[in-house]
C-alpha cells in the first residue's frame, strides 16, 4: 500500500511540475507575440535586465532594444494610472512595429521602482535609440504623448 501511495505521489508531482513549466512557456511565447502586435508589454526585472539595460553589470546606460521605447511605472491602486493605461494601449497599436510599450507594476518589481526613482506615479521612461532615457512624471492626454514619440523617440 506504501508503494501505492509513494508511486500516486510520484506521478503527480511529475504532472504538476510539468504542467507548471508548460504554462511559463505559453506565457513567454504569448509575451514574445504581443511584443510584434502592438500591445503593451508586462516587464519584470528579468525581462529588463535581458532587453533594456543589464544595471547589475554596468552602471553606464547602454540600451539593448531595436526600437525605442516607453516604460510605464504604474501600480494598480493609481486612479491616474489607471486613466493613462487605455491611452498607452492605443499609442502601443498606432506605433506598433516603430516603439515598444512596456508596464512596471511598483507594488511587484520594486527594485525597478527604486532604478528610476519612482517616489510618484505614473512615471514614464521614454527611452531613445540613442542617448539617455527621459522621465515623465503624472499624468497626460494623449496628444503630449504622442507629441513626446514623434519629437524625442521618433525625431520627426
Amino acid at each position: 500500500m506504501k508503494k501505492i501511495i509513494t508511486m500516486a505521489v510520484l506521478i503527480f508531482s511529475s504532472m504538476l511540475t510539468y504542467a507548471c513549466t508548460g504554462g511559463a512557456e505559453q506565457k513567454q511565447a504569448e509575451t514574445q507575440k504581443t511584443a510584434q502586435d502592438g500591445s503593451v508589454i508586462v516587464m519584470n526585472k528579468a525581462m529588463f535586465i535581458k532587453d533594456i539595460f543589464d544595471y547589475e553589470k554596468s552602471k553606464e546606460w547602454k540600451y539593448k532594444g531595436d526600437k525605442p521605447a516607453i516604460i510605464d511605472l504604474y501600480a494598480d491602486w493609481c486612479g491616474p494610472c489607471r486613466m493613462t493605461a487605455p491611452i498607452m494601449k492605443e499609442l502601443a497599436k498606432e506605433y506598433a512595429g516603430k516603439i515598444v510599450i512596456y508596464k512596471v507594476n511598483v507594488d511587484k518589481e520594486k527594485e525597478l521602482a527604486a532604478l528610476f526613482n519612482a517616489t510618484s506615479i505614473p512615471l514614464f521612461v521614454f527611452i531613445p535609440m540613442q542617448g539617455e532615457p527621459q522621465l515623465f512624471r503624472g499624468a497626460a492626454d494623449k496628444a503630449t504623448y504622442k507629441k513626446a514619440i514623434d519629437e524625442f523617440l521618433l525625431k520627426k
